[in-house]
């Protein structure tokens, strides 16, 4: 039996569902006699420490884990579930993590955009079994920036070099996602269960140090299916939605976007059996939208199996629901969409599906809602939507300008050319819709052609 611990700040869903590729069967647990006599134990976690270290307190699993790695059973823990082994972390001051890896997690450095979200290559250290040199999905603010004694690490860079994955015995703890990391995750949560897996062999992307800019399929969805229009409107039927993200996975997308763009206006949650959907043929990030407007809203779609969630229109009428979600789930989780529309020398945020304005000037709300836990901002310029002539790149650079938080750049991508236009433009990662679920373009198409300009992408 695997046991997968549940601290309630995880997306478990993807968790079970890499294990169910290969053929296992997983029990989500939150009972430390499950944890006690389990084969092997998974502690995964997205979120926040203090929180997560209170849970695992609370059920008595911090000792049932301490048990588990003392006599040597097989352990995974994964991203949060890797900063709780350690000592403590400066997320939560004076809160005691299980102290199994002796080491404090610290803040990543103010000279780069915090969190790190995205693709970054792993270089595996000398010695290391589990772990391969090639690139994994991140999706953390704070790391172990010391090898511990005893361990044997692996490393990435933000800024500056941090721990990538620790090597212990049968313990392995990756601040990576193997479940959301494609083929090469898959391939690492392989070897941990005991099978023999052939080392990863990517090229390093072009001029990469740190974060790989990300190219984004999103898809729009209502009724459970994948639609698309112009300035919002004249929707159009452009296929099912775990069937497009599948697809755009195997071009070589780096995350699914998926926004119910009938939820907000129609006052209702989004539809979480098409998360599921979505969650169970995909195996990187998905980020899921539309009618967010409480924590439970945000943990039912968690549940299901989002990575993210996208809050827009609620966080305009009521701002303190961010900070709501980033204490809850951490602000790597948070992602704050504005749809912004150009008037005058300005540009306006509009809310309920781009359908009125929400009386606040859009750079300025990005930079509060960074202020107030959103962890990434998603911006799509009305004006371009959909249209296929480029991003609003005075919009863009605005943005950029004014937040510390990755910034996705959507609306107009319509060439290869839109796409660099935007990166070069300050963008961390670009949406695109229209012109890959038309066919005029494939993800791998666009990759291409912007590593052949000097644009870091994931190979």
């Amino acid at each position: 039996m695997i046991a997968v611990v549940e601290t309630g700040v995880a997306n478990v869903a993807s968790i079970v569902n890499a294990f169910g590729r290969l053929g296992v069967h997983v029990t989500l647990t939150r009972d430390p006699a499950v944890v006690r006599r389990a084969a092997r134990v998974v502690l995964p976690g997205v979120g926040a420490f203090g929180a997560a270290a209170a849970e695992l307190r609370a059920r008595g699993l911090d000792d049932a884990l301490r048990e588990r790695i003392t006599d040597g059973s097989p352990l995974l823990a994964v991203c949060l579930g890797m900063q709780l082994l350690c000592d403590g972390s400066e997320e939560a001051p004076g809160v005691p993590g299980l102290g199994i890896v002796p080491g404090v997690c610290r803040r990543l450095p103010a000279n780069v955009r915090v969190p790190h979200l995205g693709w970054n290559r792993v270089v595996a250290g000398p010695g290391a079994r589990l772990v391969d040199t090639a690139e994994a999905a991140f999706a953390n603010s704070y790391a172990l920036r010391e090898a511990p004694s005893g361990w044997t690490a692996s490393w990435a860079t933000h800024g500056e070099p941090f721990v990538a994955a620790l090597e212990r015995g049968d313990t392995l703890a990756c601040q990576f996602h193997p479940e959301l990391s494609g083929s090469y995750g898959e391939a690492v949560l392989a070897r941990w269960l005991g099978r023999a897996v052939e080392a990863s062999r990517s090229e390093p992307p072009t001029n990469a140090d740190g974060l790989l800019r990300r190219i984004v399929p999103c898809l729009d969805v209502r009724d459970g299916r994948v639609v698309k229009g112009v300035n919002f409107q004249g929707l159009r039927d452009v296929g099912d939605p775990a069937e497009r993200a599948a697809c755009y996975e195997a071009q070589g997308a780096d995350e699914i976007v998926m926004l119910d763009v009938a939820a907000a206006p129609a006052g209702r949650d989004t539809q979480v059996d098409t998360v599921r959907r979505v969650r169970a043929a995909i195996r990187i990030p998905l980020t899921v939208g539309g009618g967010v407007r409480s924590v439970d809203d945000a943990r039912r779609l968690l549940g299901a199996g989002a990575d993210k969630v996208s809050v827009n229109t609620a966080s305009v009428q009521r701002p303190q629901l961010l900070s709501e979600l980033a204490d809850a789930f951490g602000r790597q989780c948070v992602v704050l969409a504005i749809d912004a529309r150009r008037r005058d020398q300005q540009w306006e945020a509009l809310v309920v599906g781009g359908r009125s304005a929400g009386a606040r000037d859009a750079v300025g709300w990005a930079s509060e809602g960074e202020g107030r836990g959103a962890g990434e901002i998603l911006l799509t310029s009305w004006d371009a939507d959909g249209t296929r002539n480029g991003h609003d790149l005075e919009l863009l650079r605005a943005v950029v300008s004014a937040v510390h938080v990755p910034v996705i750049a959507s609306g107009g991508i319509g060439t290869r050319t839109h796409v660099v236009e935007a990166f070069e433009a300050g963008a961390d990662a670009v949406l695109a819709a229209s012109v890959l679920h038309d066919g005029d373009e494939t993800v791998g198409g666009i990759k291409a052609y912007a590593a052949a300009r000097g644009i870091p992408v994931r190979p």
